[in-house]
C-alpha cells in the first residue's frame, strides 16, 4: 500500500495528505505529531477507513507508531 504524508488539517480529511509512494518517508524522532499513514490508495487519495481513523487517533494519543501510522516532533 502507499504512504501518504500529512500536510496539516482535519486527520480525517482525504485531502490533508500527499501521496508519496510505496516507501515510508521519514519522520524524525520523538514521536508526537502525526507524520505519515499507509492506506489504500483512491486515485490519489488515501481511503480514510473507520479502522484506519481510529488507528491515527490510537496512535497520537499513546504516541506509539503503528504498521500504518507514522509520527514526527
Amino acid at each position: 500500500m502507499p504512504w501518504y504524508l500529512y500536510n496539516g488539517g482535519n486527520i480525517c480529511m482525504p485531502n490533508s495528505y500527499i501521496l508519496v509512494g510505496l516507501i515510508p518517508p521519514s519522520c524524525p524522532f520523538p514521536n508526537t505529531q502525526l507524520c505519515s499513514i499507509q492506506a489504500i490508495d483512491n486515485l490519489g487519495n488515501p481511503l480514510l477507513t473507520a479502522a484506519l481513523i481510529c488507528e491515527i487517533a490510537n496512535a497520537l494519543q499513546t504516541h506509539t507508531e503503528t504498521v500504518n501510522v507514522l509520527l514526527k516532533p
